[in-house]
Order: C-alpha cells, then sequence, then structure tokens
C-alpha cells in the first residue's frame, strides 16, 4: 500500500532524542520496524497514533492485531483482524491471521470457518492443511484432524508441521500404536531439539550387556508420566542411565528400572545407545487397555518431615493443593492456566484448607495478593520434586490445572483433580472423567472453550460435598 505524506500529529521529542516522524508514511514505517525489532511498546504507540487518522488501512490492523497476539492480548487481536479483514476480503494472508487470533481467543467454530475459507483458496499450501488440522483437533475431532494433515501429506510428505498434527490427532484418539511412532515428527519443527549424542539411537535391539543412556526432552510432566516405562527397558537385559534434570534427581533416586542417575548439566556417562523418554511407548509398545503403572516413588526423609511440620498446624482440616499455573515458557500455556483468585470460593468452604503447590516466576505476585493469606504458601521455598511429592502425600486432595504437578499427584496414586481447558493434552482425549494413565485422577473439562468459571463452579461443589462427608472441620 502507498504510504500517505498526510502531517503527522506528533509532539516534538526532548533533546538528544530521535526524531518524531513527520509525516504518517513515516508513522507507519515506525510501527512495522519497532514491531520487527521486537519493541512491542513502541510499535503499538506508532500503529494507535497511524490509524486514528487512517484507519482503513489493512495491513496496519492485520500487524496490530499479530502484535496483540504476541503480548496475550487475544480477544482485542481477534477484533483487530477482524477490522482488517473486512477492509481486505480477499487477503488470504489476513484471512489466515483472523484464523490464528480467533483460535487462540477460543473462537474455535469461527476460527474453523476461517481455516477452511484459507485452505480453500489455497488448495495447495501446507500450511493452511496444517492449520485447519489443528483447529479440528482442538474441537475434539481427531479423524478429521487426521485426514486433513495426510491430504496435506500427499502433497507435502516432509512437512514437519503436517506430520505431527497427523501425530498428534491419532495419539488424541488413542491410536497409540501408530501416534507414537509418528509422533517422531516433533523433532523436525524446532521446538525442541535432540542436541549432540556422539552414541548411536536405540530403535528397539536386545540391550544385553549394553548401556542405554535415557534422556529428558520436554516438561518435568513428561518424564514423570513416561517414567512408567522404564522397568520394561530394564527388562531388556542392559544397564539403564537416567539423565535427569537436577529438581527430580533426589525424587528419582532409586528408581524401579532404572540402574544409575545422571544430571543433565553433569558429566556424561558412557553408554552404548541413546533415547528419549517420548521414544519409550514406540519401542517397547504402549497399549491404553494395558498401560504400566507409575513406579512407586518415594520422597527422602527429610523431605517428609519438612511436609508433615508445615501442614500440622491444619489437622483435622481438610488439605487440598492447588495450583493454577504451569510454565510460563510454554507457549500453549495461556491456554491451560488461570489466576490464583479462581480458587478463592474454594478457600470459603468450611473445613478446607488451600495450599499452593506453584513455583516459578509468578510466585511473588501471588505473595503479594489477597490470595495469599487463604492459600498456604508451601511450595515457594521447595528445594525440588521431592519436597513437593512429599508435601502432596501429606495432602487430602490436590486440585490443579494440567501441569507437572498434575503427573506427579498421579504417579503417587494421591486423589487428583485435574482441571481442563476445553482441547487439552493429547492424554486425556476429549471426553470422560478419567484417564487409564492416572487411576486416582478424575477430569473436569471446560464444557466450552475459554469457560473457567463452570470449572470451577463444579470443583467448588463437588469440594463442598467432600468436605462435609469427611466431616473436615474449620
Amino acid at each position: 500500500m502507498a504510504q500517505s505524506t498526510g502531517q503527522a500529529q506528533e509532539a516534538a521529542p526532548p533533546p538528544g532524542a530521535a526524531p518524531a516522524p513527520r509525516t504518517l508514511g513515516e508513522l507507519r514505517a515506525l510501527g512495522i520496524d519497532r514491531q520487527r525489532a521486537g519493541d512491542l511498546d513502541a510499535a503499538f504507540a506508532a500503529y494507535r497514533a497511524y490509524l486514528r487518522q487512517r484507519p482503513r488501512d489493512s495491513g496496519i490492523w492485520t500487524n496490530l492485531g499479530a502484535l496483540l497476539r504476541r503480548r496475550g492480548e487475544h480477544q482485542a487481536a481477534a477484533a483487530c483482524q477482524r477490522r482488517a479483514q473486512a477492509l481486505a476480503p480477499g487477503d488470504a494472508a489476513i484471512l489466515n491471521n483472523l484464523g490464528n487470533a480467533l483460535q487462540d481467543a477460543d473462537l474455535l467454530e469461527e476460527a474453523l470457518e476461517i481455516r477452511r475459507e484459507v485452505l480453500a483458496r489455497r488448495p495447495g499450501d501446507a500450511d493452511a492443511h496444517a492449520m485447519l488440522a489443528v483447529t479440528l483437533r482442538a474441537l475434539g475431532r481427531f479423524e478429521e484432524a487426521r485426514d486433513t494433515a495426510e491430504a496435506g501429506l500427499a502433497l507435502h510428505p516432509a512437512d514437519g508441521e503436517l506430520r505431527v498434527q497427523r501425530a498428534m490427532a491419532l495419539l488424541a484418539a488413542g491410536d497409540y500404536a501408530r501416534g507414537f511412532d509418528a509422533f517422531e515428527a516433533r523433532w523436525e519443527i524446532g521446538e525442541i531439539a535432540k542436541g549432540e549424542n556422539p552414541e548411536p539411537e536405540w530403535a528397539g535391539e536386545p540391550l544385553e550387556g549394553r548401556r542405554i543412556l535415557v534422556l529428558p526432552e520436554q516438561g518435568f510432566g513428561d518424564t514423570l508420566l513416561m517414567s512408567r516405562f522404564l522397568p520394561a527397558l530394564k527388562a531388556r537385559g542392559g544397564t539403564v542411565i537416567l539423565a535427569v534434570k537436577p529438581p527430580l534427581r533426589r525424587l528419582l533416586q532409586g528408581v524401579e528400572g532404572v540402574d544409575e542417575l545422571a544430571e543433565i548439566g553433569g558429566p556424561r556417562p558412557p553408554a552404548d545407545f541413546v533415547t528419549y523418554m517420548m521414544a519409550l511407548p514406540r519401542f517397547l509398545g504402549c497399549d491404553a487397555a494395558a498401560l504400566p503403572p507409575s513406579p512407586r516413588l518415594r520422597p527422602p526423609g527429610d523431605s517428609r518431615s519438612r511436609a508433615r511440620k508445615l501442614l500440622q498446624p491444619f489437622e483435622g482440616m481438610l488439605k487440598v493443593g492447588v495450583c493454577w499455573s504451569g510454565s510460563v515458557t510454554y507457549k500453549a500455556n495461556f491456554k491451560r492456566s488461570f489466576g490464583p483468585e479462581r480458587f478463592l470460593p474454594l478457600a470459603r468452604i468450611p473445613g478446607v484448607q488451600l495450599v499452593s503447590l506453584y513455583k516459578g516466576p509468578l510466585l511473588e505476585g501471588f505473595r503479594r495478593s489477597a490470595a495469599s493469606a487463604l492459600i498456604l504458601d508451601a511450595a515457594g521455598d521447595e528445594r525440588d520434586f521431592a519436597d513437593t511429592a512429599a508435601t502432596l502425600r501429606e495432602l487430602d486432595l490436590v486440585i490443579t490445572m494440567d501441569t507437572a504437578v498434575a503427573h506427579l499427584a498421579g504417579a503417587l496414586g494421591r486423589p487428583v483433580w485435574n482441571l481442563l481447558a476445553y482441547s487439552p493434552f493429547w492424554l486425556y482425549g476429549h471426553a470422560g472423567e478419567t484417564t487409564p494413565w492416572h487411576p486416582s485422577m478424575r477430569l473436569i473439562r471446560q464444557p466450552r472453550p475459554g469457560d473457567w468459571d463452570a470449572v470451577l463452579e463444579e470443583a467448588a461443589a463437588r469440594l463442598a460435598d467432600l468436605a462435609a462427608a469427611r466431616g473436615a472441620r474449620p
């Protein structure tokens, strides 16, 4: 679009500052430049000033929508993309941006219509197939998602994103045999990397007399979830060395199926093969009807003493652990997380004491909030997951969004209510209150995309009944 030569009404800059844009064209260019440089505040200010005088510039509306999406302001991002699309209905790139924004804003049915329109305009485009598969999977339409990905792969057989979407659809549908095999594509899209491994990768061959190093690859929850396959790996006859990040070392010391522990960042032990935690089901077999149980976890004595001392003042109450956010570096954390204030209705149930299991960069905000007066901070000074596990053993119940805490509680066999977003992790499918992966876990699902109110209301009602049944006293 040609840049306007109209005058931009900007204040004069302070002495020594870069000169203010003199024309609307310069203001437009400044916003684009600042957005490309990652200076989102400056780009936002420039776009806002520009659009006051040129409100029909579809390109800047879609840029602003992308900027707001990056800042996590999803409803506003969708509104900007709607404006852009109304101004330029024939622009397929804007239409694709609108689909992305609608999906992030939990407007999934609308996003689906847009994804289909994008694919109709770009029938040979790999990304259009992949994004349609993403939305279909988010709606729980796993077979359609798989078919869409496979249609794209017929045109683009080496496309990593399409291969990942096919794998995720298969896993979510419970087709683990094909799903874990297809999940090898996760290395192809740049979100995780294997690093430099001197050992050959294990492909399922016999291990008698061999040493195999098992590496983590994603979050703590994935390591805890897949640790159930370590005894089967050990049964192949080799020496199993498990590499863990430091927060898991004490908890997994002596875990069944492991001969040696190594610490990520420490000396690398000698091995004949290397493999990854999420590759174990592929080579060892994975049947939803006969999943191996989680190995027994034994928190050390000092962790157990710490937990008992921390919770002793609340003897006689129903002690309920809560967690509201996972890792903030996970790009979809905003879909599964919420604020600690969501748990306050549960705190007013007679005889219930809530216990915070959250630790991470949001901790200080929680400690400054009113919620911290009603929810005991049990995790802020934890040393590692051994301390977390010991605390979970002292609790009567855990109520959490889907994060490592949920998998740890399930691995320990503790009662846990997992609060799920409408489009959850593949482990949970799209319906039902239970999962074969964690028999002690109950699933409370969003009935509609983004509806945490209904989820927390259901949790509060269930908790009130449980407190009454247990005779919990204030």
